[in-house]
């Protein structure tokens, strides 16, 4: 069966399939943890399987974890088109508050199966009084991902309506982890990135923007057009996005295997995060934003920051996809 529901780490799955294609999203934690390619033994996302007690307390270091309001916010207060957001401080250390409601709850399965293109699962939020975001994010909307793994590789949709009566921000990222090398069959130093970065953001000792730009160092300057290291130093690092060739994207590339790992995010992700865990040298994380750090803080034009606000009515769509293909010569 293309979508059937089963177990993963001791935890409820969807299990997709598709050619050689393979994927697992938990609902427990709305987190697509899995995508394998079986006839290759390659596995792209870091996974929890083996290690689902260190999942339980990070779930954001594994899988496509989902970020809403994504990063650091200042005190976890901020205000947008008059109303005032009071989010809980659950970094202590900054006194910020970090990464936003949807990554540690379960997400509703409510659709999967087979169509034409592949197979598919369909999870949604209907937030409104009573849910358990609504008492920090106080807005009825419906929050919607649909995975559809193909010949295409893996596609992402994502579908946000405002169903309130008042203007709602949209502020979304994923924390999406990588595997490097994501074969068995190499190694991290046969691996390289590219990264369709512009400039980036200088961060304060709280981890938060101060508004300026930081000079790219040699590293950071082959990631536009390829060949940067993504271990070659500790990174948390915060850029604009600036897309080539009408694509923002990640490409992994292993010289050795001759095969490059695309993930291809919408343009309205207008904002990079990159994480490498303190240059661990087995993942990194290119974190796609729609918005910058501490966007609302920011005095800076919305065009610049990318807070997105949805009128009542209103919806906002993305759509990304992460596939291989060989080196292109």
């Amino acid at each position: 069966m293309p979508a059937v529901e089963t177990t993963y780490g001791g935890e409820r799955a969807i299990r997709l399939t598709h050619g050689p294609y393979e994927a697992y999203l938990l609902p427990g934690w709305g987190n697509l943890v899995a995508l394998r390619d079986t006839a290759r033994g390659f596995r792209f996302l870091r996974e929890p399987e083996a290690e689902m007690d260190e999942f339980r307390k990070a779930p954001g270091r594994y899988g496509i974890p989902v970020l809403y309001p994504p990063n650091r916010y200042r005190d976890g207060e901020f205000t947008i088109a008059g109303r005032s957001y009071h989010l809980p401080v659950n970094e202590e250390a900054t006194h910020n508050h970090l990464h936003g409601f949807f990554m540690r709850i379960e997400w509703p399965v409510v659709d999967m199966g087979e169509d034409e293109g592949g197979a598919y699962v369909e999870m949604a939020h209907e937030v409104g009084e009573g849910h358990p975001v609504y008492a920090h994010w106080p807005h009825t909307f419906r929050f919607a991902i649909r995975y559809e793994l193909s010949d295409a590789g893996l596609v992402q949709r994502v579908h946000i309506d405002n169903r309130g009566g008042e203007p709602m921000p949209v502020m979304l990222g994923f924390h999406t982890a990588v595997n490097v090398p994501f074969s068995e069959a190499s190694s991290a130093d046969a691996c390289s990135i590219q990264l369709t970065i512009g400039e980036r953001w200088e961060l304060d000792e709280r981890k938060l923007p101060t508004g300026r730009f930081q000079p790219l160092n040699g590293n950071e300057q082959k990631m536009p057009t390829g060949g940067a290291d993504p271990f070659y130093e500790p990174m948390d690092n915060h850029y604009t996005a600036r897309p080539r060739d009408g694509h923002n994207r990640m490409v992994l590339t292993d010289a050795r295997l001759g095969l490059e790992f695309v993930y291809d995010v919408d343009l309205q992700y207008r904002h990079w995060m990159v994480w490498n865990n303190n240059r661990s040298g087995t993942f990194f994380c290119p974190e796609p934003q729609t918005s910058m750090v501490n966007a609302p803080n920011m005095d800076l034009p919305q065009d610049v920051t990318g807070l997105i606000v949805l009128a009542p009515g209103e919806s906002f769509s993305a759509q990304s996809r992460m596939y291989v293909e060989e080196v292109s010569q």
